[in-house]
């Protein structure tokens, strides 16, 4: 009796994804919408990453919700904004390919998948002053969606909205709702009537549920995603890291876990965070050293990173800068938990500046986020703590949020308790409290208050571009929405500090998202997207959304190239 042969296993999986955040679950479903077989494997026990704590919102110019509006940009508007805003950091190669796979990356999902859009038809491009800067419709954000729709599958793999970026655990969208909140807060009935509704309904699902069923921004990103993968047939495990990779010869052919290999037949896509809580690498890499604070999940630890450099990958951190920073606060919870919260829209409305120790401003608030941090870092001097206080006064923490502070009707005595936020009759009296100059901040809010008046600020041009008239607020009546004295007592100020919500260094890639060696050859099998792959822009902030959408992007890019899928246009 003859044996028959028996060969190897068949792989485990086509493609083995490692992360389950936007790149990796955008890799994951475009490839098993090729008909490939995908498993993914996430650290954490639950998914999202920092996507699900994240705006939701991903730069995607040219894209088919913008033509639909009826807005059709010439492409090289959006290569001279680049060229411009990077300079000499500019990698055209891999700039081309995300221009052009970016608006078809949208078309697909839009038009094939659970997740469907909504345009940022009016968020502007952060460097309003460069040519070819845009004044709308580059971005685009997941539309809303209802977590019982979704499915109790996808709740229970789903990361909860991040406390300090909500209300009550409530994720707030920018655009309608934002400005309904916001409108409540001035006593506008329609305002008042749409935060009514929200919180109501809010109220009775965390009653019936235990959690907000209204998904929006980032977590209304990854329910769609999962939404998606799980129709499409991926494999999803949770709670399973990935310790090494599985080599044969120079090419990469799968993993290995503490539960066991998992083999990929054609490659596996590295998609863990990239480094923000490392420490050795942020002391090797930050100007702020290794003591940090990140709006990222702990398990975005640079375990990516050394997966891609056991196999020769080559981490790039000749960038303009490390991590895209973010200046937060940190809320220190009862229990001694801290929280950071992230100061994304308070920075540009009237009647807020922010300041040093020496009682100076050093930025123009309304900028970007990336730059106010940058902005921070540069004016400390040698040796001391980056650190500033946002100030404002009373009349502005009654319309807008200070921090982690809501306007009313949110009572603003626990945070004066807790400490979070400081209170002082005078500016002299809140500068005594916060161990700022008070004579430096009396002579800035003297001259600011001056040029605030008239709508001018002579210091930093504050409000001169579209992307700081947008974060303002026109109904305020002032001559600039983004500036108004502080003139009414008392007055208030937050610590700020940086921060980040991920890293710019990363692993070399290619236009088709490959891992190169340190001969900027590919590694065989191995792809890296999201914060694993060093910044398409340079380490530079271009615009909001430059974190997701290219990682979108790159995941649908390395699917298709994985897949057999190099050219033309089909989505």
């Amino acid at each position: 009796m003859t044996v028959p042969e028996t060969g190897p296993p068949p792989p485990d999986a086509d493609v083995v994804v490692v992360g389950a955040g936007a790149g990796g679950l955008s890799a994951a479903v475009t490839a098993a919408h090729r008909g490939l077989r995908v498993t993914v494997l996430e650290r954490a026990d639950v998914c999202g990453g920092a996507t699900a704590w994240s705006g939701g919102w991903m730069w995607a110019p040219g894209n088919p919700l913008a033509q639909a509006d009826g807005v059709d940009e010439d492409p090289d508007r959006f290569r001279r904004y680049l060229a411009a805003a990077l300079g000499d950091d500019l990698d055209t190669g891999r700039v081309e390919a995300f221009l052009d796979a970016a608006p078809r990356m949208v078309r697909f999902f839009h038009e094939n998948t659970a997740l469907t859009f909504t345009p940022g038809a009016r968020i502007c491009d952060v460097r309003g002053d460069l040519p070819g800067a845009g004044t709308g419709h580059r971005s685009v954000a997941p539309d809303p969606a209802d977590l019982r729709r979704l499915g109790p599958d996808v709740a229970a793999l789903l990361r909860r909205q991040l406390y300090e970026t909500s209300f009550l655990g409530m994720g707030i969208m920018a655009g309608p709702d934002l400005l309904g909140f916001l409108g409540a807060a001035r006593g506008d009935v329609r305002g008042l009537a749409h935060a009514t509704r929200r919180v109501a309904r809010h109220v009775t699902d965390l009653v019936l549920h235990r959690r907000g069923q209204q998904l929006v921004n980032g977590t209304a990103l990854v329910g769609r995603l999962l939404r998606s993968a799980l129709d499409l047939g991926v494999t999803i495990r949770t709670a399973t890291p990935v310790t090494g990779l599985l080599r044969d010869g120079d090419r990469v052919v799968g993993v290995e876990t503490p539960r066991g290999r998992v083999t990929a037949a054609r490659g596996v896509v590295l998609a863990a965070g990239g480094f923000p809580h490392d420490r050795n690498r942020r002391a090797a890499h930050f100007p702020t050293g290794a003591e940090h604070r990140t709006l990222a999940p702990a398990t975005a630890d640079g375990a990516g990173i050394t997966l891609g450099e056991s196999a020769g990958g080559r981490l790039r951190t000749d960038l303009a800068s490390p991590a895209a920073w973010c200046p937060v606060s940190l809320v220190r919870y009862r229990g001694g938990r801290t929280g950071v919260f992230p100061h994304i829209m308070d920075r540009a409305k009237p009647g807020s500046i922010g300041v040093l120790a020496n009682g100076r401003r050093f930025v123009n608030e309304a900028d970007g986020y990336h730059d106010y941090v940058t902005a921070m870092i540069a004016a400390t001097p040698q040796g001391a703590e980056p650190q500033s206080w946002q100030i404002a006064d009373a009349r502005f923490v009654r319309r807008y949020p200070l921090g982690m502070a809501k306007p009313r009707p949110v009572p603003l005595w626990p945070y004066l308790r807790s400490g979070y936020l400081q209170r002082g009759r005078t500016l002299a009296e809140l500068a005594h409290r916060c161990g700022i100059d008070p004579a430096g901040l009396a002579a800035t809010v003297a001259a600011f208050n001056e040029g605030a008046r008239r709508g001018d600020d002579p210091e930093f041009g504050r409000g001169t571009t579209p992307f700081n008239r947008s974060g303002g607020d026109p109904a305020a009546g002032h001559p600039n929405p983004s500036l108004a004295p502080l003139e009414q007592g008392p007055f208030y100020a937050v610590r700020v500090v940086p921060g980040s919500f991920g890293t710019f260094a990363g692993l070399a890639t290619d236009a088709r998202a490959r891992v190169l060696d340190g001969d900027d050859a590919p590694v065989p099998g191995l792809y890296a997207v999201g914060c694993d792959q060093a910044s398409v822009f340079g380490g530079h902030y271009p615009a909001g959304g430059i974190n997701l959408g290219p990682a979108m992007t790159f995941g649908w890019i390395a699917a298709r190239d994985i897949a057999g899928v190099t050219t033309g246009v089909a989505v």
